[in-house]
């Protein structure tokens, strides 16, 4: 079996230059540090796509889903046929790490009585251990959920032509999704097409309800699908942009809605209740500034990490009020640096874990201390 040295745990020579790009920030929350050395080399000659979702387990373990997809000939070259040079070849969708940086075991792509997402996008574990995976593509509209090790448990949803916001018996693109312990109900951010925050029966697929920003009912009129780099005047916007990027739930049972277009963070109560919004860096263009988050591990889970990936930093907000305190990373290529954050997660002790996306094409751990 050959083992290469994985592109994305390349280490700066001294991490204190490494600050200067963003390997490490203290904050009012926490201090990080950029871990060069996770994950560790991946075997079979193996290479990762985009990092298009990531998730921490009930063991600290570390779930990436990759886009093979997504690989250039030049980074797939052994694949090809003939190959054209020695590196590399296209890893496995889903992939298991443990927190030292160990590949556990690989699986996904499509099977035999399920929808595999024609495009990956989010990956989540719960608390019985099972591994809910949704894509974005052209037909995609379901969320499919597996055992640990791939066998397929069930699937909400289907793929086939986009609907829209009030059909409850598919999806639209979805981004993520999260699994309620308390209700065993499951938050579906749906997505890149639907505009619309909607909840299952995690067991059964059982339609719950959904909701639109601010606690309305969703349209898909007007669709907002790129930003201009001035806030817009007036009222802010009455509905979610595209797309509703992530879900998360606080033990508190507040719901936090990444509107990534709007630039914002909306709360809401479990059934859809409207309490609040934080708006975070209000003049990003283009694809926007809210793309993921992930809450603090202490008691009262009082931080907010958020990916910011058009500007290509993590801040720290105060889950209470929204008030950045902390800025983590900065544009770049080195360890600590990102392009493109698109996803993080959170173990036990408060580690940090960020994917990339676009020429990303990585996962970076930033060590809590």
């Amino acid at each position: 079996m050959t083992r290469r040295r994985s592109p994305f745990g390349i280490a700066c020579a001294v991490l204190a230059a490494c600050a200067t790009s963003g390997s490490g920030t203290r904050t009012a929350g926490a201090a990080f540090a950029v871990d060069p050395s996770w994950p560790k080399p991946l075997p079979n000659n193996w290479i990762l796509g985009q990092v298009s979702g990531i998730a921490v387990d009930g063991n600290d373990h570390i779930w990436l889903i990759q886009r093979p997809g997504s690989l250039t000939e030049d980074e797939k070259g052994a694949a090809l046929d003939p190959p054209v040079s020695k590196c590399c070849r296209p890893a496995p969708p889903v992939m298991e790490f443990d927190a030292d940086g160990n590949l556990l075991q690989a699986w996904g792509g499509p099977g035999r009585g399920y929808d595999w997402p024609s495009n990956e996008h989010g990956i989540y574990v719960d608390a019985k251990g099972r591994v809910w995976v949704s894509g974005n593509g052209d037909n995609d509209g379901q969320i499919v959920r597996f055992t640990r090790d791939g066998k397929l448990v069930s699937q909400i949803g289907k793929s086939g032509p986009q609907t829209g916001s009030s059909d409850v018996t598919r999806l639209g693109k979805p981004a993520g999704m999260e699994v309620d312990p308390e209700t065993n109900e499951v938050f579906v951010a749906d997505g890149y097409q639907n505009r619309r925050i909607i909840v299952f029966d995690a067991d059964t697929g059982a339609y719950k309800r959904h909701w639109g920003a601010y606690g309305k009912p969703p349209s898909d009129e007007e669709k907002v699908t790129m930003r201009r780099a001035t806030p817009p005047s007036g009222p802010p916007a009455q509905q979610f942009g595209n797309p509703v990027h992530c879900v998360r739930l606080a033990r508190d049972g507040l719901v936090y809605v990444c509107d990534r277009l709007n630039d914002r963070v909306q709360v809401f109560r479990r059934d859809g209740t409207f309490v609040k919004e934080f708006i975070v860096e209000p003049h990003t263009a283009a694809n926007g500034s809210v793309w993921d988050l992930a809450l603090s591990r202490d008691p009262g889970q009082q931080f907010l990490y958020l990916a910011d990936g058009r500007n290509n930093q993590v801040l720290t907000l105060v889950r209470e009020t929204g008030e950045v305190v902390g800025t983590l990373g900065g544009p770049g290529r080195s360890a600590g640096a990102f392009h493109w954050v698109h996803d993080l997660a959170i173990d036990s002790k408060g580690n940090l874990y960020a994917g990339e996306v676009d020429t990303g094409k990585r996962a970076q751990r930033f060590l809590h201390r």
